[in-house]
This record gives structure tokens, sequence and C-alpha cells, in this order.
């Protein structure tokens, strides 16, 4: 039965007006010797009945509206006695406004989320699309172009030859870093612990960049002398991969004869490796978008050197994985530092 404002008012006063007739007939039988008393009898009487019979009206009337509120809201079935008691001893309006205003803000929150995610979701698919679109396009063109009677010149059918291979390669880089985001992020790739010394590794992974940093005039170097090793706690193969992308970066953005200088710090159970360059920087409205998925800040750049634009999404994603936090400074025109945290084994 519902029971609006109006109604419940309507009940209470005849309940009231019940009460007080039905003491006022009883008084008119009684033998009135004390009238004082029969007046403060009546008195305790119409307010015990009153209360009891209010109380149970309003009782119910508060569980028939606030119960729906209350199984939207926490999205949970509740009996009467159930509710009673959570909201026993509190002010049930004041109680009832506060779920709901929190409710409100949470649900606001979830559909500016999902507004954010789908905006995401339409870049992503749209960069995918481009970035596949590409190779693929120029794989096409090459083969139309050896059966357009290439393939019968030796030296235009090799070129082509080479130049989709390269297309090829180059969508399945893409592929491969996509699903190795895919595995960070759905927590499938799981990370191989060990200890191992982070100078060493730095180092081993400066003399596999050898023929790059050689070929664009950068000079791969410490900030000091570190003689004595550093050992962290992480994914060896994992953490190689990150120094490998921050690195190659620096060489590929960085001035001819510059410099990419690495340094480790102490921060109480971590250790701070900061890979730092004197190339052209980035601006400040890119920052907060450089470890988005395919986002480029110099686009042709990096495609022509073989960047999937993926590169620093892994990075920051492997970092993540080790519970650790990854960071960037950055000025156009004379630099940027990676900074990421490891822990001390």
């Amino acid at each position: 039965m519902k029971t609006t404002p109006r109604q419940l008012a309507l009940l209470i006063s005849l309940i009231i007006s019940l009460v007080c007739t039905s003491l006022v007939i009883m008084s008119l039988f009684l033998d009135i010797v004390h009238p004082l008393i029969v007046i403060i009898v009546s008195i305790v009487l119409a307010f015990i009945i009153t209360y009891f019979l209010v109380y149970y009206a309003v009782d119910n009337f508060i569980f028939e509206k606030i119960n729906p509120i209350y199984k939207t809201i926490e999205n949970i079935p509740i009996t009467k006695d159930e509710l009673k008691k959570k909201l026993e001893g509190k002010d049930v309006i004041q109680e009832v406004n506060r779920m709901v205003i929190n409710y409100a803000k949470n649900r606001a929150k979830e559909i500016k989320k999902l507004r954010r995610l789908e905006k995401y979701r339409k870049e992503f698919l749209g960069n995918v699309s481009h970035e596949l679109k590409t190779p693929i396009f120029n794989i096409q063109g090459y083969i139309l172009t050896l059966l357009d009677g290439g393939l019968e010149d030796p030296e235009i059918n090799r070129e082509y030859l080479e130049r989709t291979e390269k297309s090829i390669n180059r969508m399945v880089s893409i592929i491969e870093d996509l699903e190795s985001i895919t595995k960070l992020e759905t927590g499938e790739l799981t990370l191989e612990w060990d200890d191992f010394d982070i100078v060493q590794l730095v180092k081993a992974v400066y003399r596999l960049q050898d023929t790059i940093s050689d070929k664009f005039n950068i000079d791969l170097t410490f900030d000091r002398n570190y003689d004595k090793p550093i050992m962290v706690r992480g994914d060896k193969k994992r953490i190689t991969e990150v120094l490998n992308n921050l690195i190659v970066n620096s060489i590929f953005y960085g001035n001819k004869g510059g410099k990419t200088i690495i340094s480790f710090a102490e921060m109480g159970e971590n250790i701070l490796v900061d890979v730092t360059d004197n190339g052209i920087g980035l601006e400040e409205d890119e920052i907060p978008r450089i470890f988005e998925r395919f986002y480029r800040t110099d686009k042709s750049r990096s495609r022509d050197r073989g960047g999937t634009g993926l590169g620093l999404s892994i990075v920051k994603h492997i970092i993540e994985a080790h519970n650790q936090t990854i960071t960037v400074r950055s000025e156009p025109g004379r630099g940027s530092s990676f900074s990421f945290t490891l822990k001390k084994s």
C-alpha cells in the first residue's frame, strides 16, 4: 500500500482525534473526585497510544519510501529489519540525502569515465587502422608493380621485394607490440622476478645500440663512473626492453653530436634510473600524452625510423607491472629526461 504525505497526515490526525475522543468519553463515566488526576492520566495515555501508533505509521512510511532508494543505490535487497538496524541512531533524512548525493557523484564519475574510454576507443581503432593501412597499401603497390612487368626486371624485382619485406616487418612489429600491451593490461604476461645489476644491464644495452648511436653520432654514457654494482629486483628481460626503448628514442630524437646520459640515485627502498638526452625535447602539451598508444611528437621522424608508436606505452605498462612509476621532464630544444624506479634487491 502506497502512502503519500497527505494520507499519512490524515491518518495521524484521525488517530489523535480517536484517542482524545475516547479519553473524553471515558472521563464522563468516571467518578470525578480528582479532575487533575484524570487530566494527567488522559495526557499520559494519549501520549503513549499516539506515540506507538504514529511511530508505527511513520516507520512503515519511511521504509516504504527509502527501501527502493537503498536497493537502487546499493544494488542489494534488504529487509525492513536490516534497514532499520542500518539506520538506527542516525538522522534518516540526512543519511538518505548523503547516500543519494554519493550515488549521484559516483554515477557522474562513471559516465565521465565511460565517455573518456569511448573517445579513447575510437582514437585507438582509428590509429590501428591508419598504422596498418600504410604498410598494406605499400605492399599492394609493390605487388602490382611487380605484376605489371617489374617481375621480369632483376633490379626492380629485388628492390620491390625488399620494400615489401620491410612493410611486412612493420606490420608484424605493430601486431607484436599490441599483443604485448594487451597481455600487460590483462595480467596475462607473468613477470619473471630476479636480482640483477642495473649498471651492467645498461652497459649491455649501450653495446647493443652502438651501431645506431654511431650512425646518428650520439654518445651513450653515464653521469659518472659506477664501479660498484647496483642490484635491483625485477624482470630482467622486460627491463631490458624498457631501456632499449628509452635509449633508442633518445638517439632518434637527439641532435647529431649529442649525448644520452644515464644516472642512478637511491630513493629509499628503490633505485631511480634516469635517461637524459639533449635532443629536440617536448612541448608542454605533449608531455601528458607521451605514453599514449600511437602518440608521436614527430610523426615523420618516428615512422621513417621504424617506430610503431607503441614503445613508450609498453614501457609504462612494464614499469607499472613492477608496481613502480615512470615520469618525464622535457623542454623544447633542450632535451628530455625519462625517470623510472626499481625495487632494490
